[in-house]
């Protein structure tokens, strides 16, 4: 047996907040322009947010305007954060695409010869720990936090703000099996102690003790409901277990171990795109290539090629064909066709090796740029959703999204995480004999 933890951070953690920023922009101009070619950064700090990277496209967008629009959603409305989408500065520092890139990435022959915007390696992974196929670890984190959210948004805690994040440590009998949960942390931004419990020495211990309680009684038994009602009951169980263990002093649930976290958003950190790759993928449990996902259009396979392994990854192990499986490719900068493909395999089927896999893989899907872009259909405005809670493990749903340039709303009907969908299974089934 052996421990391990996975972290997950709020749509309103500053990072994520660039990283939302930066992907709302993107959508304003794949709207507008399915080939638009855009690599956006953003850094926000107390009272600012700059904007900068590097664009070519047709498309007509406010970034200004976008930004203030996402920071609002958030929930950073008001002055007394330090940080707020009606009074922050926005500085837009943007300039047009490198030729030299764009020669070797737009080549004649359309999108079937679309060259790699950019050099490196990435991985894909999928697991059957979960009904999901990501580790339960990092799915029981992104839960907390976006369960988190919704109750903070409907009233229920009213008192908490934007930023949080959450760890959770399993203990594991071997990789894919979590046997129970051992411990949870969770920090999240709240009002002043004093607001609630005005006149009060203790302020600050009471407010502890109310935000572990309503933690405790609250969210996590919502998160086990959901577990239960999205058909995951062993999931579920395992929280169960280690509710009832937490409140017999058995477990540890941790929160705010500073006892104290007012100053927090920009405010209290700065935030910057793609400082949460590891939050973004499969917490811990993958390797990564390092280039982060938002802000840069699908030609970039930084991203495309990342979602196109997991879309993989998790029709092999949809197949049967392993317990886990992680894939590698990689690419050269203006060729369409990857330099190499590695696959690894956690407790294949019987008579199943890497090199079948590899060659099925070759046969089944197609790893060129342009037809990734195809096959997924990434040049839809899908991102903005993606830039919290995690890229990975998330259901694949068609929906009507409305989507802010600046200057006006456009409405696009859209499939959201189509790299989520298990629609090659048969397919790879009857070649792998399964």
């Amino acid at each position: 047996m052996f421990l391990f933890t996975s972290e997950s951070v709020s749509a309103g953690h500053p990072d994520k907040i660039a990283d939302q920023i930066a992907d709302a922009i993107l959508d304003a101009h794949i709207v507008q322009d399915p080939n638009a070619r855009v690599a956006c950064e953003v850094l926000v700090t107390t009272g600012l947010v700059v904007l900068a990277g590097e664009f070519r496209s047709e498309a007509r967008v406010d970034f200004e305007a976008v930004a203030r629009k996402v920071i609002a959603e958030i929930g950073y409305t008001h002055s007394g954060l330090g940080f707020d989408a009606y009074s922050c500065g926005v500085i837009s520092v943007y300039h047009k695409q490198s030729p030299d890139i764009a020669q070797g990435v737009d080549r004649a022959g359309g999108l079937e010869q679309l060259g790699a915007g950019d050099q490196g390696m990435m991985f894909g992974y999928a697991t059957v720990e979960t009904p999901n196929r990501i580790p339960f670890s990092i799915d029981l984190s992104h839960r907390l936090m976006e369960t988190l959210a919704r109750l903070r948004q409907t009233g229920q805690f009213d008192y908490l703000r934007p930023d949080a994040k959450s760890q959770v440590t399993v203990a594991y009998e071997a990789p894919g099996r979590p046997r129970f949960i051992h411990t949870i942390l969770l920090s999240i931004q709240h009002v002043e102690p004093e607001q609630l419990f005005q006149g009060r020495s203790d302020a600050e211990e009471r407010f502890q003790q109310m935000l572990r309680e309503d933690l405790l009684n609250i969210l996590l038994p919502e998160v086990e409901s959901e577990y239960r009602t999205n058909g995951a009951s062993w999931l579920a169980d395992l929280l169960g277990e280690y509710i009832q263990e937490v409140r017999a002093g058995r477990r540890s649930l941790l929160v705010n171990p500073t006892g104290r976290f007012v100053i927090g958003g920009p405010h209290g950190d700065t935030g910057l795109t793609g400082r949460k790759t590891i939050v973004d993928t499969y917490g811990g449990w993958a390797p990564h290539g390092g280039g982060a996902f938002s802000g840069k259009d699908p030609s970039k396979v930084d991203r495309s090629a990342a979602y196109m392994l997991r879309y993989i990854a998790r029709n092999l192990v949809g197949a049967g064909v392993a317990q886990a499986v992680t894939l590698q490719v990689a690419y050269a900068i203006g060729i369409p066709d990857p330099v190499s493909i590695h696959v690894d395999l956690q407790e294949p089927a019987p008579g199943i090796t890497p090199a079948r896999v590899e060659e099925a893989i070759r046969t089944v899907f197609d790893l060129r740029p342009g037809k990734i872009i195809e096959t997924l259909r990434l040049d839809q405005p899908i991102y903005l959703p993606t830039a919290a809670y995690g890229h990975m493990g998330r259901t694949a749903q068609r929906i009507a999204r409305q989507i802010y340039t600046g200057l006006e709303e456009i409405t696009r009907e859209v499939e959201l995480f189509p790299w989520e969908k298990e629609d090659r299974v048969a397919e790879l089934r009857q070649l792998l004999n399964l």
